[in-house]
């Protein structure tokens, strides 16, 4: 359906493709053998291949311990050598202890990224919390402790302590309330338009007075009352955190810095920079959650009604009251609320919201259809199988917010990092104030050039900067049908220098086909064609399967033998009223003494051959088919500079001629399993970081064992749990587009951290020489972090 449907292979252990393991000509039609490493049961529909999208992951790295184990000789230094650091967010709420409880919740009013991350340093440290970890970009506290009923009265006092106006609220009281229409840019922000309009004309009459009035109590009463109107929240807040140990939040430092400001007598500079304070911060808000919304609105596809059938009547009723079992209608242009299967109706559906995939598809009765695709044509009618909670929508949500509480590398350390600089930069502004003072007497230019470094050892943009950034970057992946599992996943992705692939699944399509019928003697190509299919009609092999496909097409008239025997490992004898027919192997052949000297192995496929009264008639050339993509596909990740490589359990010759014609670089066939984990190791020595891409069953111990694991969605379930990318799309271009995705995402988050840390290094630079004022300061602080968030969402625009 929305995936290939690709039949599933029978199994034989061997450890070898569908060719003989032998000895003998490795293209031979083996009867007796199916693949063990092509031939696995994954080809199921995308809403199977994607039970497990949305869970955290523990990787297994082949079954070695965690603790810095050798990686192929590519040592990983307190991680466990899949190319993660041990404690991201993913792998800590997977070693939480068993049986202990997973909740979330929202933070709502959550404004403060800074803030953010001390509500996270307190929940972490309470005795019964094992693990707490707050995403700013989706204001989520996820925590995992026991009896959190008791405990949510003091994660509200917490947050509360810290931003008196977060409130928090458990996520499943809050998704099962009604979606709230946006009320508009002055409603939502009455209060603060109101503070700053008053205060802006305060300030402008102050100035105006000022240098006007012959009394100039006049003016400084309207900056104090203007000063009052703006900053009096901020100051309150500011005191109130004191008395709760919060010296270094940004209220506190705003106060001090314009506070001290009236102090020195320049009043008209503190109304005026805690004017523009207040008109940064509200712009900074709204960006942010313009972004948040944008991001949300790409990958929020839940329905709010379904539309639900009973006999000729249609009831509108809530999405998540639905039940399995239920028959809902989707009208030409709805979205397909719940997964379910096509009842009545046919139809073309646009599948791009949830793949990626341009191209819609054609679905009749009987077929599976995924929630968040949208129906382009016909009216269906479909039979509900899986409720709100478990469909695809919410699934895809689930992953993306999971992605965005595991925190890469850089987010930690800005954090950390954030921990250090306000002290030091506070520090610096107290000696500043001080010392220079002393010794050039000139106090007010002194205590002015202090607190123009407390506005700016404000961490709040430097906080901000990456976590957007990476939350960005999920986003724009999954509007692509590419699901990052965390801000983790893009950081070692923006690193790799080798893109190393399965064949069958990922490479090629698993659907063998009919590529080349050649006929000898007194047969016709379609001829010797339908007499195959004649053969193989009662077979259940994939490669009999596609004989009777191809015939089908070409319409050719069947007809089943006499009498039929399979010869294991080598083909069909079977006996038509024209006389005995030999379909299989060049072995089966010469057993029966065929002479086979016209026969030319041609080299890539399986080449099935056919004789009839003992003579050849022809042979058959089945082929796996390789993606129309592949080849476009592995040129864009060669214009990126990275080693291409396939690691396969397919024959050599196979391999190698799929090498070929899509250019890959390196080709490693016939590999058990445990071998693939071997010749990864080895390319990682030689090349540097490794991308493994694959689907199967038994690919999930070199998924989880590469520093970046990726795996087809038309895949096994085993293969998706170990990955730490998705492709949903099962299409190869997407490889290179993540990897776009990842490097775009990376260079957004450096790019913040340095402008940053830059402008706000440059303005001390300036302070120090005289040439800054405070109302640079500030456009350090909210100006920046503003720009930063804008800069962030540029990836949500970006393509591969």
């Amino acid at each position: 359906m929305l995936a290939a449907e690709r039949k599933a292979f029978d199994e034989c252990g061997c450890g070898h493709g569908l060719h003989g393991h032998d000895g003998q000509n490795e293209h031979d039609h083996d009867r007796g053998h199916g693949h063990t490493e092509e031939c696995h049961e994954h080809h199921e529909h995308i809403d199977e291949a994607h039970n497990h999208i949305g869970h955290s992951h523990a990787h297994e790295c082949g079954g070695q311990d965690h603790a810095g184990h050798d990686h192929g000789g590519h040592q990983h230094d307190g991680s466990c050598g899949c190319g993660h650091e041990e404690a991201h967010t993913g792998q800590e709420f997977a070693q939480v202890s068993a049986g202990v409880p997973q909740k979330v919740y929202i933070l709502e009013n959550l404004s403060c990224a800074n803030c953010a991350a001390k509500m996270e340093e307190q929940i972490r440290k309470m005795p019964e919390v094992e693990m707490a970890t707050i995403t700013y970009a989706t204001k989520q506290l996820k925590v995992a402790a026991r009896e959190q009923e008791k405990l949510l009265p003091t994660f509200r006092e917490i947050c509360r302590s810290i931003e008196s106006e977060v409130t928090v609220t458990p996520r499943d009281e809050i998704q099962s309330q009604p979606k709230q229409e946006r009320s508009g840019f002055f409603a939502e922000n009455r209060a603060d338009v109101l503070a700053i309009a008053g205060g802006a004309v305060l300030f402008v009459a102050g100035e105006v007075l000022e240098r006007t009035a012959a009394d100039p109590v006049i003016a400084s009463a309207a900056f104090i009352v203007a000063y009052i109107l703006l900053g009096w929240e901020i100051v309150f807040t500011a005191v109130k955190n004191l008395s709760k140990g919060h010296v270094f939040d940004e209220n506190f430092l705003m106060s001090v810095a314009t506070l001290a400001a009236f102090a020195i007598g320049d009043f008209a500079e503190a109304v005026g920079v805690m004017l523009f304070y207040r008109v940064g911060e509200l712009f900074e808000h709204i960006a942010v959650e313009r972004s948040r919304s944008q991001i949300m609105d790409a990958v929020d596809l839940r329905p709010e009604v379904v539309n639900l059938v009973h006999g000729e009547a249609v009831d509108v009723i809530p999405a998540e009251t639905a039940e399995a079992g239920d028959l809902i209608l989707v009208r030409p242009g709805d979205r397909i609320p719940l997964d379910g299967k096509v009842e009545e109706g046919e139809s073309r559906i646009d599948t791009s919201p949830v793949t990626g995939e341009p191209v819609p598809v054609s679905v009749k009765p009987g077929m599976d259809v995924v929630s968040g695709c949208v129906n382009e044509q016909g009216v269906l009618k479909i039979r509900v199988e899986k409720p709100l909670s478990e469909s695809m929508v919410t699934r895809i949500l689930d992953s993306v917010e999971n992605a965005a509480a595991s925190k890469p590398k850089i987010d930690r350390f800005i954090t950390r990092f954030a921990r250090v600089y306000t002290p030091i930069v506070v520090a610096v502004a107290a000696a500043t104030a001080v010392i220079p003072s002393l010794v050039t007497g000139d106090w007010n230019h002194w205590i002015y050039t202090a607190i123009t470094f407390l506005v700016i050892s404000c961490p709040c943009a430097l906080v901000l900067s990456v976590p957007l950034a990476f939350f960005s970057g999920i986003g724009a992946g999954s509007r692509q049908g590419i699901l990052f599992k965390g801000g983790v996943a893009i950081e070692a992705l923006k690193g790799v220098k080798a893109v190393v692939m399965d064949k069958t699944g990922t490479i090629t399509k698993g659907n063998f086909e009919v590529q080349q019928a050649t006929a000898t003697g007194r047969f016709t190509e379609k001829q010797v064609l339908n007499i195959a299919a004649d053969c193989e009609l009662d077979s259940s092999h994939p490669i009999g399967n596609s004989i009777v496909k191809a015939a089908r097409e070409m319409k050719l008239a069947l007809v089943r033998p006499k009498r039929s025997e399979e010869i294991s490992g080598k083909g069909v004898r079977a006996l038509f009223p024209e006389g005995e027919v030999l379909c299989g192997n060049k072995a089966l052949l010469e057993m029966h003494g065929v002479d086979t000297s016209a026969y030319h192995n041609k080299g890539y496929g399986t080449e099935v051959l056919v004789a009839v009264g003992g003579e050849l008639a022809g042979w058959l050339v089945i082929a796996d088919v390789i993606k129309e993509e592949a080849k476009e596909a592995v040129g864009m990740l060669k214009a990126r500079n990275l080693v291409t490589a396939m690691l396969t359990g397919d024959a050599k010759d196979s391999a190698k001629a799929v090498a070929a014609r899509t250019g890959i670089d390196e080709v490693h066939a016939q590999l058990l399993p445990e071998e693939k984990l071997d010749h990864l190791r080895q390319i990682r020595r030689k090349h540097g970081s490794v991308m493994f891409v694959g689907d199967g069953i038994n690919d999930a111990p070199v998924l989880a064992g590469a520093d970046v694991g990726a795996a087809m969605g038309s895949g096994a379930d085993a293969a998706i749990e170990a990955a730490d990318v998705v492709f949903m799309t099962s299409s190869v271009t997407a490889i290179p587009e993540s990897v776009a995705i990842a490097n775009a995402t990376g260079k957004i988050a450096m790019q913040n951290v340095v402008f940053a840390l830059a402008l706000k290094l440059l303005i001390m630079i300036l302070g120090f020489a005289g040439m800054a004022n405070m109302w640079m300061a500030v456009f350090a602080d909210t100006g920046v972090a503003m720009l930063c968030v804008l800069n962030s969402i540029r990836i949500l625009y970006k393509r591969a």
